[in-house]
């Protein structure tokens, strides 16, 4: 068996075990290790001085303490009480239109994705915060969930980003580039989610029913309390690409305010203080045992020359690029079914990126195009989150609206994914969509 068939045969095992719903990092970290054995005719040495390597630079690497700091402060935000404040910030500004409270839930969600980082974060939280007002003012279960399961994914949009960190990892790009470049999308992603409520409200005004004007006093007070949370956005991302901050010092800020915003509140309690700090460690836990498979895996497949032997291929074939990158956004929707988005990314960027940095898309340079790809990849894991039948978004949001079939659910959140294929669409053709503002501040 050729190098390239073992690789193509391990990829193949590793997707029916994660259909088998293995975990991520032991699925990786088994296949890995049979392919460096076999390679290596049994010998272990090899996979065990790879492996002892490996560990060693992935969590010695200094960058990646933004992820446990980005989870802690999204935990602070969550325990805090931060996501109620945001909300009925919101819904004071706009509660009161058609569909008020949907738009509200909307932009809180990316508000709150502004300071946590993470779509099933953001999913839960403001569900437990949003639906309770939306069901009281009597939306219909199908825009209620639809709307938060979508809005939800607005936590990995919105910058900061933790699948946008790992990717920056992974690939040696710019964490600070890659958080200005998503800003603009993670943007218009929040007002394409608004206009699809829109147009449901306008079809169907019984979805979405405005709800009591709010006193301008209670407003004004509504929007002062969350001038802390955009104070700790600007503080992050200016810090970081202005320079006087690096990604790890501006997220200890950012953690750090957050946790200090909560704790003058009055709303971080002990309690939700140690769940905090254990919250962050499992998920850092998790997140860097599946660094670790993720790295044993992509050297075995290096090993084996199949990324290398792909891309040439690909290269070699006369497909126009174009094509090629919809077949990987193909791609990406259809694993999408079987792993999150930090599983997606890491299991296929050592693979897809080779390919792509091998292409020409309109003449861009290739610091351009490593930028727009992570961006256009980030997008279409996003739809993962939210595509039926298995969009883990769809199962957080679910479980809070007991009384709202599943099927109902998913049916909500589809006007919203056709949302996210036209700004896909968009971004694929007119890369300046994320590159402009990179452009301007660089």
């Amino acid at each position: 068996m050729s190098g390239v068939t073992l690789g193509l045969c391990g990829f193949g095992v590793l997707l029916l075990l994660l259909a088998l719903r293995v975990h991520i990092g032991v699925a990786m970290f088994g296949v890995a290790s049979a392919i460096y054995l076999i390679l290596n005719s049994g010998d272990t040495n090899a996979w065990l001085y790879t492996l002892n390597t490996l560990a060693y630079a992935r969590l010695s690497n200094y960058d990646l303490a933004v992820i446990p700091l980005f989870i802690l402060m999204g935990q602070f935000a969550t325990h805090g009480g931060l996501s109620l404040a945001l909300f009925r910030a919101a819904g004071s500004l706009i509660g009161h239109f058609r569909g008020g409270l949907a738009y509200a839930a909307t932009a809180a969600c990316a508000a709150f994705g502004a300071i946590c980082g993470s779509s099933l974060a953001t999913a839960a939280t403001m569900g437990q915060v949003a639906l309770p007002e939306l069901q009281r003012h009597n939306y219909s279960g199908r825009l209620a969930t639809g709307t938060l399961a979508a809005g939800g994914t607005l936590g990995i949009l919105i910058p900061p980003s933790v699948p946008l960190v790992i990717y920056a990892v992974l690939t040696q790009e710019s964490i600070g580039k890659l958080f200005v470049a998503a800003v603009i999308p993670g943007l218009l992603a929040a007002i394409g989610y608004m206009v699809v409520i829109r147009l449901i409200v306008t079809r169907n005004p019984e979805a979405g029913p405005a709800s009591e004007r709010v006193p301008v006093i209670q407003m004004l007070r509504s929007q002062l309390s969350v001038l802390p949370v955009l104070l700790v956005f600007l503080v992050v991302i200016v810090g970081i690409y202005g320079g006087w901050a690096n990604p790890t010092e501006a997220a200890s800020i950012g953690a750090a305010a957050c946790g200090l915003i909560a704790l003058i509140s009055g709303k971080l309690s002990l309690k939700g203080l140690r769940e905090s700090i254990f919250g962050t460690a499992i998920a850092t836990a998790m997140i860097f045992m599946v660094l670790i498979g993720a790295d044993l895996l992509n050297s075995a497949l290096a090993l084996t020359q199949m990324p290398a032997e792909l891309a040439l291929w690909v290269k070699n074939s006369g497909m126009p690029p174009l094509a090629v990158l919809f077949l990987i956004i193909a791609v990406y929707v259809l694993l999408g079914c079987v792993m999150d988005s930090l599983a997606m990314i890491l299991l296929t960027i050592p693979i897809f990126y080779p390919v792509v940095m091998g292409l020409d898309f309109y003449g861009m340079a290739l610091a351009d195009k490593s930028v727009w790809f992570g961006i256009v990849a980030l997008m279409v894991v996003e739809i993962g989150l939210v595509h039926p039948p298995v969009g883990m978004n769809l199962y957080v949001i679910n479980k809070l609206a007991k009384n709202v079939p599943m099927i109902e659910t998913a049916k909500g959140v589809m006007p919203f994914l056709a949302s996210d294929l036209v700004r896909i669409v968009a971004l694929v053709f007119f890369p300046p969509i994320c590159l402009w503002l990179v452009h301007i501040t660089g």
